[in-house]
């Protein structure tokens, strides 16, 4: 409820106003000398005054008034003070609205006009202090970026600002994070602005890619091995977690781990404690972990392929990256320093880059400009230096305004229909769109890699190309059939 101060050596002007007030809803005070005025608006919330111009018996000059209204104005310059008097002098008014009065009234006052004034200026007050609050909340949020160390990071849009603004919040405790989105998004880079703007900033980084990783070994690279325990351990192995020990390490693409890595994994985080492979010996390290994935952990839970109970110590808080082309105002400023200051895109190559559908995210984006550079006839770079098919864009588009068209169908619908009929239209958008997207490969069952494993010998690198995998795909497949590359 907002307050308003009354200024009046006239206790019945102080009652009336006051009562008018209460009547419509406010909170109203009054008082009958300037020192009290002061003194009130020093120690509480006033959202607005309306005061006198004269206090002293037999004075009309209004200079009590005029000094009463500086005073205030220098307190809070912002507050909206209304001046009213029954010796109008046209001088004065104009001096006082110039110096940033609100309003100034003859009395008696008409009370629809003051009420309507006073509305019109307490919205006017209110949204005054909501713009200096963002003001101040921006300026300070943009104080904290330009203080922090962002490792080089280019960015343009309003998601990857509030992932950025998060990161830096997180970074300065010691919890554990997990960073979510796809491959080639900028994960690595964003676990690189936690790293570099924490406490620990000065002491070990270890970055692993649990990925590319063969299996047999990944438990020997985390947790290290002793002489022997293994074919080829012919001497000890100090394992990553022992190496970032007082510091952070960085498990990339986590969802990779098998579940005998994921026990070893939960307990260190539990306790710190943990053997090296072919050791009876616990040791001890005090270690930060920031985790990224590209997969859907929980359908990995609910398979049973990752544990619930790590993934709540791993994820306690989650920096999510969403896909390049769902920030289309991170791709020209990336694609711009990716090219370097000596070179520029024309207008379709622009377009080109904004409309494109970056499946490879960032990463993708990078390849096409060096590409570019590197091909390009003159600095002014074209579509045809990109090598963008047109059709990809043409596609791209297709499916963006027919989702968007059938959005709005459905908002034009969604009083008529049931939601059941809704559901169904809107499926079948989601049908359309994906009929439009390159077919995705069949995923290949247990006999199938068992024979193309017998078929290559045994080499991964073949095996995992004769079916249309990645080595590290092919590795989980093989890790979930209980299959050995031998």
């Amino acid at each position: 409820m907002d307050s308003i101060l009354v200024v009046d050596d006239n206790s019945a002007i102080c009652s009336a106003l006051t009562l008018m007030l209460d009547i419509h809803g406010y909170k109203a005070l009054s008082c009958e000398t300037p020192q009290q005025a002061i003194d009130i608006v020093t120690k509480q919330d006033i959202s607005l005054v309306i005061q006198d111009m004269n206090f002293t018996r037999d004075t009309t000059s209004g200079e009590e008034g005029k000094q009463l209204f500086y005073t205030l104005r220098q307190q809070q310059p912002n507050l909206p003070i209304i001046l009213m008097t029954a010796w109008t002098q046209l001088e004065t008014a104009v001096e006082l609205v110039k110096a940033g009065a609100a309003d100034y009234m003859g009395k008696p006052w008409d009370d629809a006009k003051l009420l309507t004034s006073i509305n019109n200026l307490l919205s006017i007050y209110h949204l005054s202090k909501q713009n200096n609050q963002l003001t101040r909340v921006d300026s300070e949020r943009m104080s904290a970026i330009n203080d922090a160390d962002l490792c080089g990071m280019v960015f343009g849009s309003g998601a990857m600002q509030r992932c950025i603004d998060l990161s830096l919040q997180v970074a300065k405790s010691d919890v554990s994070v997990m960073i979510t989105g796809p491959n080639g998004a900028g994960k690595d880079k964003i676990a690189d602005i936690v790293q570099a703007n924490s406490l620990l900033k000065d002491k070990p980084f270890i970055k692993v890619n649990i990925g590319a990783l063969p299996m047999d070994l990944l438990e020997a690279e985390l947790f290290g091995a002793e002489a022997g325990a293994f074919t080829g351990a012919n001497k000890v192995r100090i394992g990553r977690f022992e190496a970032a020990d007082g510091g952070t390490l960085f498990l990339d693409e986590i969802g990779n781990l098998p579940l005998s890595g994921q026990v070893k994994l939960l307990r260190v985080l539990q306790t710190g404690e943990f053997e090296r492979l072919g050791s009876h010996q616990t040791r001890k390290v005090n270690v930060r972990v920031i985790s990224a994935t590209n997969a859907d952990l929980a359908d990995d839970i609910n398979n049973g392929s990752f544990r619930e109970d790590l993934f709540y110590r791993l994820n306690v808080i989650e920096l999510a990256i969403a896909p390049l082309n769902q920030r289309v105002d991170d791709i020209l400023p990336l694609a711009q320093y990716f090219v370097g200051n000596e070179f520029s895109f024309d207008k379709p190559a622009q377009q080109a880059l904004l409309n494109h559908a970056w499946s490879g995210n960032v990463r993708e984006l990078e390849n096409v400009c060096k590409r570019a550079v590197l091909l390009a006839s003159n600095a002014l770079l074209t579509l045809a230096d990109l090598g963008l098919s047109p059709q990809t864009h043409q596609t791209l588009n297709q499916v963006r305004e027919h989702n968007q068209e059938s959005n709005r169908e459905l908002s034009r619908e969604s009083n008529r229909k049931p939601n059941r009929e809704l559901s169904r239209e809107k499926q079948s958008s989601e049908e359309l769109a994906e009929t439009l997207q390159p077919a995705q490969p069949v995923d290949p069952d247990k006999q199938q890699i068992e024979q193309a494993l017998v078929a290559h010998n045994g080499v991964i690198a073949r095996v995992a190309k004769s079916l249309g995998l990645s080595r590290q795909a092919l590795y989980r497949r093989m890790d979930k059939y209980g299959l050995s590359s031998k």
